[in-house]
C-alpha cells in the first residue's frame, strides 16, 4: 500500500507495510501514482506533456529499484501469520485509580469530576498492595513493569501513592521487577514535597493544563467556578524545571467549544515547557463538547500550523517536542504493538478504589466489562479473550488505511463508546489521527532538509498521557 500526499511544499510517498518514507520531486510523485495500474508505455504517454521522455523512464527504473530493495509498493507480511487468540500475552501495567474524587469540576470530564458513574472513594494502601501483589504475579518472565496514578485527583490520596511505591521498591529486588511509576495530576495539591518525591519515584508525569488562561478556567474550574490557571501554572514551571525539562508532559483536552488548540499548545512553549500533549476530546455526539464532523477542517488546519511552527521553533533553537509528532521511522514499536496497539484488556488494566479490575479506565464503571478483581483475579477471562483480538486486521477500516500502523488500530474504548464494539474504529479519531501522523512526517522531513543546525529536545519515553 503506498499513501502519497503534499505538505508544505513537500511531495511525500509513504510505502505503509516497510514504512519507508520518500520525499520525491513532481515527476516521481506523479509515476507513483500511475505506477501500480499502468505498464511503463502507459505511465509516459501520461506524462509526456509534462516532463521529458527519458526523464519519465528513468524516474521508472528508480522506482522499480526501489520496489526491488522492498522501499516500495510492499506487501503485508504479518497478516494470516499472527494467531493473536493462542499469542500468550502477561499483564505489565496497571492504572491504578487512588482517588475517586476530584478538586475540580472540569467541563468536559469523562470521569464525572472523578466518580466514574459510581461514589466517591480513595484507594486503600490494602487494594494497592494487593494490585501490586497481581501484577507481579502476573507479569510472567517481564522484567519492567508500569503503574500509572490516575483519578479523579492522585494526589487527594497522597499518603497511600508514597505506601504504594514504598510497598513496589520493597520487592523489586525478590521478584526480579523493575517498577516505573508514573502521575497524572492537575497540580492544585503539588507542593515542594510531591515534587521532590516524585523526582525521585516517577518516571514521568503528567501535568493537566488546557493551554491559555481564558480556556483553562473556562474548562478546568474549581466546583465554585474560580478558574484554577493561575495556581497551577507557576506550579507546573518550577516543577517542569526540577525535572530539567524531561520525563513529564503538560497535557491538554481541546472540544468543540475551542478549536484553535495549536493557539494553546503555542502557549505551553511560550511559558517555557518543552514536552507537551494536547488530546481531542471523547464524547457523545449531542455533547456540546464533542467534536463534529464539521470541526475536521479547521482542526485539520490547526495541526497544520502546529506542524510549522514546531519546524520554526526547533530551527530558532526553542524547540518543542508534541506527543503526536513524535514518531520513530527508523524503528518503532515491535509487531505487536504496531497490529494491536495499548493492550487494554490484557496486558494493561484498571483498578478501581475498591479494587474491581476494567480493560482500561474509560471502561470504568461500565458492569459489562469487569473482569474481576485484586482478591480473586481475573474472572471474566472471555472478556480479555475478546480484546486479544483486538487489532488491525480485525477492523474493516484499517485494511485500507495508512496509519494503521502507527494507531494500532485507534482505542477499543472509543469504538466502544460510538459503534457499541471494540472491533470497530472511532471515524472522526481515525481522520485526526492521519492528520497527525502526515505532519509528523513532514516536520522529519522538513528538519531533515534544513540548511541550519536544527535544535535538539530530548524525547521522553513514549507514555501515552490518559
Amino acid at each position: 500500500m503506498i499513501h502519497q500526499y503534499k505538505n508544505n511544499g513537500y511531495n511525500i510517498v509513504l510505502d505503509v507495510e516497510s514504512g519507508s518514507v520518500h520525499v520525491v520531486d513532481d515527476l516521481c510523485y506523479d509515476v507513483i501514482a500511475l505506477y501500480e495500474d499502468n505498464d511503463k508505455d502507459q505511465i509516459v504517454d501520461k506524462l509526456k506533456v509534462r516532463y521529458k521522455e527519458s526523464d519519465i523512464r528513468e524516474a521508472i527504473t528508480e522506482i522499480e529499484e526501489l520496489k526491488e530493495a522492498g522501499q516500495l509498493f510492499t506487501e503485508d507480511i504479518y497478516r494470516d501469520k499472527i494467531d493473536f487468540k493462542k499469542r500468550k500475552t502477561v499483564v505489565k501495567a496497571l492504572c491504578l485509580h487512588i482517588a475517586h474524587d476530584c478538586n475540580l469540576a472540569c467541563r468536559y470530564c469523562f470521569a464525572e469530576e472523578g466518580e466514574y458513574h459510581g461514589r466517591r472513594a480513595m484507594m486503600s494502601f490494602d487494594v494497592g498492595k494487593r494490585a501490586l501483589d497481581f501484577l507481579i504475579e502476573n507479569s510472567g518472565n517481564r522484567r519492567n513493569l508500569e503503574v500509572d496514578f490516575f483519578g479523579g485527583e492522585p494526589l487527594m490520596n497522597w499518603d497511600v501513592v508514597k505506601q504504594l511505591v514504598k510497598y513496589g521498591r520493597s520487592r523489586e529486588k525478590e521478584c526480579n521487577k523493575n517498577f516505573r511509576f508514573t502521575l497524572t495530576t492537575n497540580g492544585v495539591l503539588i507542593n515542594d514535597e510531591v515534587m521532590e518525591f516524585c523526582n525521585k519515584e516517577m518516571g514521568n508525569v503528567v501535568l493537566s493544563l488546557d493551554g491559555r488562561k481564558e480556556v483553562n478556567d473556562k474548562m478546568r474550574p474549581f466546583r465554585n467556578g474560580k478558574g484554577s490557571y493561575d495556581i497551577i501554572v507557576p506550579k507546573f514551571k518550577k516543577f517542569a524545571e526540577s525535572r530539567n525539562q524531561e520525563n513529564y508532559y503538560v497535557r491538554g483536552t481541546f472540544t468543540h467549544e475551542n478549536l484553535d488548540f495549536a493557539d494553546d499548545v503555542i502557549h505551553y512553549s511560550d511559558l517555557g515547557f518543552t514536552q507537551m500533549s494536547m488530546e481531542p476530546v471523547v464524547a457523545e455526539n449531542d455533547d456540546p463538547f464533542a467534536i463534529k464532523e464539521e470541526d475536521l477542517p479547521q482542526i485539520m488546519n490547526e495541526y497544520d500550523k502546529l506542524a510549522k511552527e514546531f519546524i520554526k521553533r526547533r530551527k530558532e533553537g526553542k524547540g518543542f517536542n508534541f506527543f503526536h509528532f513524535m514518531i520513530d521511522l527508523s524503528a518503532g514499536p515491535c509487531v505487536y504493538k504496531r497490529l494491536s496497539g495499548c493492550g487494554s484488556g490484557t496486558e494493561y488494566l484498571s483498578v478501581t478504589p475498591w479494587g474491581d479490575f476494567y480493560p482500561c479506565h474509560q471502561f470504568v464503571g461500565d458492569e459489562k466489562f469487569l473482569l474481576g478483581n485484586v482478591y480473586e483475579g481475573i474472572k471474566r477471562q472471555d472478556i480479555c479473550d475478546e480484546f486479544k483480538l483486538c487489532n488491525v486486521y480485525a477492523k474493516d477500516k484499517c485494511q485500507k488505511c495508512f496509519a494503521k500502523y502507527y494507531c494500532s488500530g485507534g482505542c477499543a474504548a472509543n469504538s466502544y463508546k460510538f459503534h457499541g464494539k471494540i472491533n470497530d474504529a472511532y471515524d472522526i479519531g481515525c481522520e485526526m489521527q492521519r492528520k497527525r501522523i502526515e505532519c509528523a512526517i513532514m516536520i522529519k522531513a522538513a528538519l531533515a532538509d534544513s540548511d541550519t543546525e536544527v535544535q535538539e529536545v530530548k524525547e521522553p519515553e513514549m507514555v501515552v498521557p490518559c
